[in-house]
């Protein structure tokens, strides 16, 4: 708190000469107190919050990185689900925490990105203020997948009959904010092509729906789709990466397609509140490092359809900024509302 204060006062130039170097001292002095505690951090059990329910991708991520975190630094790593409001409830959470380095959250960041937008009025927290990015830990990548009674097999021909019967292609997601939902307003904004948009509370009944014929097309994960189009009760027209997926080489990417710079994925990273100290998030990210290069780690992630990941805190940083961004345009353009 001294600190705090301290640089808040110099900030505002209101201190004489005298007591400015009084000041700096005081700054100066909490610096060796600092690094000494990220020499020692952690000490005890962390928590770190998942901002939804147990079971989805970001619990399964969020489990396994806790996992290994603890026994890499000899502490337990406790996931406590907040879930609620999109994952806002778990993120302000976060974000009121003490900032000493014992909370951690597993953000959805494309999610927390959209809300940023499509949120704002109600958001008792700011993403880019409040939240410090330690690292980008995953990314799920999205198949664009269509039922089989859909007379398309490339992207092309699902163009091509969108446009030939407007607003008779219909579309799933898993919520007015979900990427899976401003995936395919992209889509639209890009093609041209008018689909109708069917709201399922989840990302299980949408697929359900779409399975069953109730829906004609939706943008999902790997986890959620692979098993159908693996049986043959779903098509997948193109994966949203640069590079074809190990577990579907047939499927071409979106700019294979003809959609250059369609790049959409779930992006999953780890956050703490900004008053956090920078060597405990220099810490935090060496540990999150040495983690996600684990052979046994990329593989329980890549079972959930999680490519493991990992950035310097900057770069998560721009990585966040560059979301915001880009979901803020496709909201503008098609003119999303919060539902």
């Amino acid at each position: 708190m001294l600190r705090d204060a301290a640089e808040t006062y110099l900030q505002r130039g209101t201190l004489s000469m005298k007591s400015t170097l009084l000041v700096l001292l005081i700054v100066v002095s909490f610096a060796p107190l600092s690094l000494a505690r990220a020499q020692t951090y952690p000490t005890k059990p962390l928590r770190m919050i998942v901002p939804f329910p147990p079971g989805g991708a970001a619990d399964a991520i969020g489990r396994v990185i806790a996992q290994k975190f603890g026994e890499s630094v000899g502490q337990q790593v406790v996931v406590d689900n907040r879930a609620g409001a999109s994952g806002n409830i778990g993120a302000e959470a976060t974000a009121r925490s003490a900032g000493d380095g014992y909370t951690v959250l597993l953000g959805a960041l494309t999610s927390h990105a959209i809300n940023y937008t499509l949120e704002r009025a109600t958001l008792k927290y700011d993403l880019q203020k409040d939240l410090a990015p330690v690292s980008i830990v995953g990314t799920v990548p999205y198949l664009l997948v269509v039922h089989p009674s859909v007379p398309a097999r490339s992207l092309a021909e699902l163009i091509a009959y969108g446009k030939a019967h407007p607003k008779h292609l219909t579309y799933a997601s898993s919520g007015s904010g979900a990427p899976q939902r401003l995936a395919a307003e992209m889509l639209k904004l890009r093609t041209g092509i008018d689909m109708l948009h069917v709201p399922f509370k989840g990302s299980g009944p949408a697929i359900i729906a779409l399975v069953g014929g109730e829906v004609f097309t939706a943008f999902e994960s790997i986890p959620a789709t692979l098993p159908h189009v693996s049986g043959g009760k779903l098509r997948a027209l193109v994966v949203t990466t640069t590079q074809r997926l190990p577990m579907l080489l047939q499927v071409p990417t979106t700019a294979e397609a003809g959609l250059p710079n369609f790049e959409v994925s779930s992006t999953f990273g780890i956050l703490v509140a900004t008053r956090t100290a920078k060597p405990i998030i220099d810490r935090l990210n060496a540990e999150l490092a040495q983690i996600v290069q684990l052979p046994e780690v990329k593989k329980k992630l890549l079972d959930q359809g999680t490519f493991a990941t990992h950035t310097t805190p900057d770069e998560a940083k721009r990585r966040i900024h560059a979301e915001i961004s880009m979901w803020a345009g496709v909201i503008s353009k098609a003119n999303i509302q919060n539902e």
